[in-house]
This record gives structure tokens, C-alpha cells and sequence, in this order.
């Protein structure tokens, strides 16, 4: 049965406590997707705002007064019988005592637990918006290695935290020790790091590894442990699904705008991104000719944030 053409539109907030963890409301029986945990909120009802949504549904779920703040991430989910737009805001201050007015179970989650409670499909790129970068830096070809290494460092000193390490012009017998000092920087910032394309170089270093799409549509299995990150590229709903079914932690959709290395190639647009997105819970990194000013727009359409070269690279 096709979806209907209009989106529900439904608000949800992240509620924070003294303590920093974030409320969870169950769903009740009866209900689609009874059972599964959820961001607390409901539909937006015509006439409304956004803001006076959210604050009147807390009201009459949770019984609270709640300050809606900044936008964090708007997620369009297709479900088989229906078209939903998820618009999740932070929640600056609310007042009251949290319960389940509706019958609904609640859960106060610390943050690096979220990912542990079972949610509806929508809600899933809310958690990842909570706890993964914004930005994933992918990595220019090592023309030279040391300028390279120190741009690497400098992006690092600068706050990326999320790295894919992509030299497909390097020299094969140098690449693999010019990846490990990358692997050392990285690690010494924090940051976690993906090998682009090479399995058995990504065992070696003990990271995660990222997927072409031309790896994505041919791998039958998880080609690496659980406890390293598995992303993929995409770029169009098979190879979303694909990488959905593989177990990618994550997947990079692009691309958006016209690139100086694909010329003449139009871009999906970030409707086109939007369109797309629907289809899986993924987090989903947007690429393609963007930079850090553009992770709001790509929030906006339901990506975790943006993945670049040049704008993430320092000039």
C-alpha cells in the first residue's frame, strides 16, 4: 500500500534532568510500535506552532511546563502506512514533576545508554544527533606527508572528532605507515577514525572502515567486528538499504550540491536528500560541496551533520 503524499508533522523534546539524563517515554499497548521507547512529545495540530505544540503536549502527557529551545534535528520517516517528520527540540527549562499522565511507562536515561533502549525508527537519528559529531572530515590525497599530517593535526586541534582516512592516489607500499602516524594523531585527540575502503588495513590498525559504494552493494556480511565503526557512501535508497541491512553504524548521502570533483554533475538538492532519508534509521552524514555553516540547513532535512574535504580541511 503506497504512503499517503502528506507528512504528519510531530514534536518531541529532549528533557534533561539535574543529572544530565534525558527522559524516555514507552508507548503504550494499543498504539503502532507499542512497547518501543520514545523522545516524549505528540502531533502538532493545525494552527500551532511548533513551540506551542511541543509545551501543550508535555503538558497534558508528562504534566510538566516546559521552555522550548533551539531546534536539534528533523527526521522525515516513512512507515508502511504512513509519512511521518519528527522535529525534535532541546528543551532550555521545564517545571513540574515528570509522569506518565497517559498511562506511559518513563525512563531517565544517562546519555551513553540511549542507544541501548529499543525506538521507533525515527527516533534512532535523534539519539546519534545527541552523541556523534556533526562533521566528518575525510581526508585529501597525501601529496605531501608531512604538510598532510600536519593538516590532519590542525583539523584535529580544531575539534573533529569523526576522521576517514581516503588516500586512493597514495603509494601503496608507503600508505599503510602513513595511515598508522594518522591513526596515532587521532587517537591522541580522541577522535575516532575510519580507513576508507580497505578491510584488511582497517584489522591491522584496529579501526573502523568505511564502505565505497561499489564495496557496499557486493559485501554479503559485516566485513568488521561490532566494536569498530562500519559507515558507508550512498547515493540513492538501494544502497541506503544496503547499508542499513549490512549493520552500518552510519552512512555518508550525497551528493547535495555540484562538486569541483564530479563537475558537471547535478546534486540531489536537499529535498532530494530529505526524500531519501525517509527510507532508513541510519544516521546520515550529507555531502557534497558543504561546509560546517551548513550543518543546521542539514539538520533541517535529517542528517547527523555534513562529511567533507575541502570544508573540513584547513586551508
Amino acid at each position: 500500500m503506497a504512503a499517503p503524499s502528506a507528512a504528519v508533522h510531530v514534536v518531541a523534546g529532549v528533557i534533561r534532568d539535574a543529572r544530565g539524563r534525558v527522559l524516555l517515554t514507552r508507548r503504550t499497548e494499543g498504539r503502532d510500535l507499542a512497547g518501543l521507547w520514545e523522545f516524549p512529545g505528540g502531533k502538532r495540530e493545525p494552527g500551532e506552532t511548533a513551540e506551542a505544540a511541543l509545551a501543550r503536549e508535555l503538558r497534558e502527557e508528562l504534566g510538566i511546563e516546559a521552555e522550548v529551545g533551539a531546534a536539534l534535528i528533523d527526521v522525515p520517516q516513512a512507515y508502511p502506512h504512513k509519512r511521518l517528520r519528527l522535529d525534535v527540540r532541546e528543551i532550555r527549562a521545564w517545571r513540574g514533576h515528570a509522569r506518565g499522565r497517559e498511562g506511559q511507562a518513563l525512563a531517565w536515561v544517562p546519555l551513553h545508554k540511549l542507544a541501548s533502549y529499543a525506538m521507533p525508527p525515527a527516533d534512532r537519528p535523534v539519539v546519534a544527533a545527541l552523541l556523534q559529531p556533526p562533521h566528518y572530515l575525510v581526508t585529501p590525497e597525501p601529496a605531501d606527508e608531512r604538510t598532510w599530517l600536519a593538516g590532519l593535526e590542525r583539523a584535529l586541534a580544531g575539534g573533529i572528532a569523526r576522521v576517514q582516512l581516503r588516500a586512493r592516489g597514495a603509494d601503496p607500499a608507503r600508505w599503510p605507515r602513513l595511515a598508522e602516524r594518522a591513526v596515532a594523531l587521532c587517537r591522541e585527540a580522541g577522535a575516532e577514525v575510519l580507513v576508507n575502503g580497505d578491510a584488511a588495513l582497517a584489522g591491522a590498525l584496529g579501526v573502523g572502515l568505511h564502505l565505497r559504494a561499489a564495496q557496499l552493494r557486493e559485501c554479503r556480511a559485516r566485513p568488521v567486528p561490532a566494536q569498530f565503526a562500519l559507515a558507508a557512501s550512498c547515493h540513492d535508497e538501494a544502497e541506503l538499504r544496503a547499508a542499513q541491512a549490512l549493520g552500518c553504524d552510519f552512512a555518508v548521502l550525497g551528493a547535495v550540491r555540484p562538486t569541483a570533483s564530479h563537475p558537471g554533475a547535478a546534486g540531489i538538492g536537499w529535498d532530494g536528500f530529505a526524500a531519501l532519508r525517509e527510507h532508513v534509521s541510519l544516521p546520515l552524514y550529507a555531502i557534497g560541496g558543504l561546509g560546517p555553516g551548513d550543518v543546521a540547513e542539514a539538520r533541517r532535512h535529517g542528517a547527523q551533520g555534513i562529511a567533507a574535504i575541502r570544508g573540513l580541511w584547513p586551508q
